[in-house]
């Protein structure tokens, strides 16, 4: 059927149709625990496109599911049959009215988009999922989406002005808010039978549905009612793309208030937190929301105590944010609340950067949380019950209760001022009983949030995971009412079936359970996932963030989506072709050709590794797959030339003139280029005519020996890249040390095996690797720092040399952790020293490129201090260079890696020609020379002494 499908959807005349395996593999899942393999993916760019498919699919007999940025959480975007996303082309905000203050969008309108536009323009959108980054307004109103601010602005539905619906049948019905009902009864027949549907369930609409706030669950009929003014608008939200295709939205803007403060207020536990939060209320908080310490714990843990603004005293806390056009109320009112909150502590955050780090913490919760307090997978399912506010902490206090009945544990928080708990959970998937234990989780859970006259979703909508769910909260009448209207305006039922009425089983169609151990001959040990490649593919929930433009906050993941714009070249859409190749269906074995594809793009930047909240690697599985791929079979030319790159530049370096000369002919060395699979637009950086080595024997410095160790003794790396191509930046180094107090020494001649882990050679890579380690473990071990230049090389030793060597365990791994926590780059080491002063470079504009892996694996947040310390000017860029070792080099890849620069790096070249670009990643200042008549200085260049 599928060959038919597409056939006639191209036929049609439908403009971006996917069918390759690849494709719909990457929209196998979305947030959620569900796979659902679709036949077709369609990207429609306009209604009539939208209709078109709407009729093929009537004549297949093919489901049709909407779907946006795919971060439904509850299996509400993904379907069998024809995925339609509206993110790719109609994502749109078609006008924007400052005088009525709406603005009309395609439902693939990004909220931040929207929201960008809406502030410039002195107003806001008012619901802000903490998915705003890259959920979508379509996708938004399927859900009746809330987010953090609801108290202050209502749910989506309440910001529902008009839509523009498409039904399974290809009729468009346009709605508005405050339409007569008279008037919407004669624009359509359809309207009409929606309304008898009304008239004969008017006792069951009043008294079930509208009860309370986060009253998600089921149809939002009580919009149907008279004394409602037969509102059909505000009935679709909520629907979850089952009564008919959004095409067009209006929504209400509201304005942007001149003052906002938020309250951080910390109590003993969850529970107590919770039992605060109507207290709250009284002082019309735009926001309420709780989050639990073990949240941050896992913040902290992986990315340093930086990652996390001073926070009161406690184990759980409110974030309470109050907004008016007076700073002086403001303030008063913040006052006063803290007062009466009963907190243990509270603190008032006037700074509007670090409250801006602090709501990035609780946005980043669904990720965070997605390792349970055991460190086992937790997971979504029963993520968004709610509760009447005034009951919330009774409720945590039970469910805490129900979860240590059936030994489970998940990290609670949510939006607590609307009775709201988000919660991932460590269900046993994998194990053979464990699809069955959550199963009967799920409807003892339905029971308690009943009991409590709660939703069993409170924004996050049923999905698959709570429709079956539904009769535990409605009555038999009120599921009829449900069932009556999808098969009013969805008779064929084609409009994402299985969801809300007719309903799939919750336990139908889980991901995890499919998906068997991969254990075996794994190279890297992974660590953090057991030794298990399965597991640490799972760790991707589906949050998305990998869609978002994270620059702006010094994010760099992900920069080949940014590039291109296709989910298979996200985070997530990688993780999900890999979870399709662990269960072995559609794509089956390391060396598939959609596997490969989807690995393709991926720079091996690490950005995942510590921007993405589940604290995926997609550079680590990259080099496993190559590595399974590859291993005792021929590789790629580049793996050759580029991935064995420090064994060509040390035969290099004994005539580096003579090489340097060659490098430089024209076309004959253009097609030498193709041959080793290098694209020929790249230049070669030229080798120095004296290495640093060379340069340090002559100038005093000794290599490192064990038996004539000194107090200020560090041991000064000198790697491929600064010792062959950038000595001037390790004599600078060499000068700084001193300056300040040291006495560097060098390690033993190595390498740190990083060409050969990017191109996964890691049976070479650990040889390498073994080497180099064994070399540097007296030092470390003597508790001599090991100072770093070269970013990824330093982080190698901080990370990759701990998972090569972890599984073999004994000396090996036990040598690399010793070296590894003596690794040291050169602000760490700097900054740490109370002794040590920076040199004044007040005045000096610096314009920062971190290098990606230093910014994912030791964090740029010293060099950051040193330079403020400094005073120096900085303007730090988030996104990745676009070389990212050997990837900008290789063919195939040279269009995407000049426009990864084009994200942040060339911009903010082009907007400063004056300032000065540091930038200690040889490969960072490899890409600006090769695309701008610019140069970069390493931070050691920056703090030289003879600095001119």
């Amino acid at each position: 059927m599928t060959a038919e499908l597409v056939a006639d959807l191209r036929a049609a005349g439908l403009r971006d149709v996917l069918a390759d395996s690849t494709s719909r593999a990457a929209y196998s899942s979305d947030a959620s625990l569900y796979r659902l393999l679709p036949q077709v993916v369609v990207r429609p760019y306009d209604r009539d496109e939208l209709l078109a498919t709407l009729e093929v699919a009537r004549r297949h007999g093919a489901p049709v599911t909407s779907r946006g940025g795919g971060t439904s959480i509850a299996g509400n975007a993904v379907g069998t049959g024809i995925v339609v996303d509206f993110s790719r082309h109609m994502n749109r905000v078609l006008t924007l009215d400052t005088e009525s203050e709406s603005a009309v969008v395609q439902p693939g309108t990004v909220h931040a988009t929207l929201q960008r536009q809406a502030l410039a323009a002195g107003l806001r959108y008012g619901p802000d999922p903490s998915s705003h980054s890259r959920c979508t307004v379509g996708g938004m109103i399927g859900n009746n989406a809330c987010g953090n601010r609801a108290l202050g602005y209502g749910k989506t539905g309440d910001n529902l002005l008009g839509a523009e619906l498409v039904t399974a049948a290809g009729e468009v019905l346009r709605t508005a808010v405050g339409t007569s009902r008279a008037d919407v009864l004669a624009a359509s027949p359809t309207w009409a039978g929606l309304d008898a549907i009304a008239g004969r369930h008017l006792s069951t609409i009043r008294t079930e549905l509208g009860r309370f706030g986060r009253q998600v669950s089921g149809y939002a009929a009580q919009h149907l009612l008279p004394e409602a003014g037969f509102d059909v608008t505000r009935l679709l939200a909520g629907s979850e793309g089952t009564l008919g295709v959004l095409s067009e939205a209006t929504v209400r803007l509201v304005t942007e208030p001149a003052e906002r403060l938020l309250v951080v207020l910390g109590y003993p536990d969850i529970a107590a937190a919770g039992d605060a939060s109507p207290t709250m209320l009284g002082f019309d908080p735009v926001a309420v929301e709780g989050m639990d310490k073990r949240i941050v714990d896992i913040l902290l843990a992986r990315r340093g105590p930086a990652a996390v603004p001073v926070l009161p005293r406690g184990a759980a806390w409110l974030l309470v944010e109050l907004a008016g056009d007076d700073p002086g109320e403001v303030r008063s009112r913040a006052d006063r609340l803290a007062v009466a909150s009963g907190a243990i502590e509270a603190r008032i955050v006037a700074d509007k950067a670090e409250a801006a780090t602090i709501w990035r913490v609780r946005e980043d919760g669904a990720g965070l949380s997605g390792r349970s307090p055991r460190d086992r997978p937790a997971h979504a399912g029963w993520e968004d019950a709610a509760v009447p506010p005034e009951r919330l902490g009774a409720y945590l206090r039970d469910f805490d209760a129900l979860l240590e009945q059936h030994d489970l544990t998940g990290l609670p928080y949510g939006h607590f001022g609307d009775g709201c708990l988000h919660i991932r959970i460590d269900f046993p998937l994998e194990s053979p009983s464990g699809t069955a234990q959550f199963g009967a989780f799920l409807r003892q859970s339905a029971a308690l949030v009943a009991s409590y006259g709660g939703s069993l979703s409170g924004e996050h909508g049923d999905g698959r995971a709570r429709s079956e769910l539904l009769p535990t909260m409605y009555s038999p009448e009120a599921l009829q009412l449900f069932a009556e209207i999808k098969h009013h305006l969805d008779p064929d039922n084609l409009l994402n079936p299985g969801v809300l009425v007719d309903p799939a089983p919750a336990t139908a169609d889980l991901r995890i359970p499919q998906a068997l151990p991969v254990r075996e001959t794994l190279a890297f040990s992974l660590i953090h996932d057991h030794g298990d490649f399965s597991q640490a593919v799972h760790r991707c929930t589906g949050v998305g963030k990998c869609r978002a433009d994270n620059t702006g906050t010094g994010g760099v993941m992900c920069p080949s989506y940014l590039a291109t714009g296709e989910e298979k070249d996200s985070t997530r859409g990688r993780a999900r072709v890999l979870q399709e190749m662990v269960n072995g269906s559609l794509v089956q074995g390391w060396n598939a050709p959609e596997v490969h594809e989807a690995l393709d793009l991926c720079l091996s930047c690490k950005g995942c590794a510590s921007d993405c909240p589940t604290g995926i690697d997609m550079a680590t599985y990259k080099s496993e797959v190559l590595h399974q791929t590859y291993k005792r079979r021929p590789r790629p030319r580049a793996h050759y030339a580029l991935g064995q790159l420090p064994r060509w530049v040390r035969m290099g370096s004994r005539m580096p003139t003579v090489v340097n000369a060659m490098f430089g002919v024209g076309e004959r060395f253009s097609a030498l280029k193709k041959v080793a699979g290098v694209d020929p637009r790249r230049s070669v950086p030229p080798l120095a005519p004296r290495t640093f080595r060379a340069w340090a024997a002559a100038n005093g410095l000794r290599t490192f020996d064990a038996a004539a160790v000194t107090d200020r003794q560090v041991v000064l790396m000198a790697d491929t890249f600064t010792d062959h191509f950038s000595p001037q930046v390790g004599e600078a180094a060499v000068r700084v040390l001193r300056a300040a107090g040291y006495e560097p020494v060098l390690d033993p001649p190595g390498c740190c095996g990083l060409t050969w882990i990017t191109t996964g050679q890691l049976d070479a890579a650990r040889r390498i690797l073994g080497d180099t380690v064994g070399g540097l473990y007296d030092a470390a071990a003597a508790g001599v720092p090991i100072v770093g230049l070269e970013p990824s090389c330093t982080a190698v030793l901080r990370s990759d040399a701990v998972e090569l060597f972890d599984a073999a365990g004994g000396e090996p791994a036990q040598r690399a952790r010793t070296v590894a926590a003596a690794v040291r780059t050169l602000a760490e080491l700097l900054t740490a020293d109370a002794a040590w002063s920076p040199p004044d470079l007040a005045g000096l504009r610096v314009i920062a490129q971190p290098h990606c892996h230093h910014h994912a694996v030791m964090s740029w947040t010293p060099d950051a201090q040193l330079l403020r310390r400094a005073g120096a000017d900085v303007r730090r860029l988030g996104g990745c260079c676009g070389l990212a070792g050997n990837f900008g080099v290789e063919l195939g890849h040279y269009e995407v890696s000049v426009k990864v620069a084009e994200q942040a790096l060339l911009p903010a070249l082009r907007d400063e020609p004056d300032a000065l670009l540091l930038a200690d990643g040889f490969s960072c200042r490899t890409q600006v020379a090769d695309l701008t008549e610019r140069h970069g200085v390493h931070l050691a260049e920056l703090l030289d002494p003879e600095r001119t």
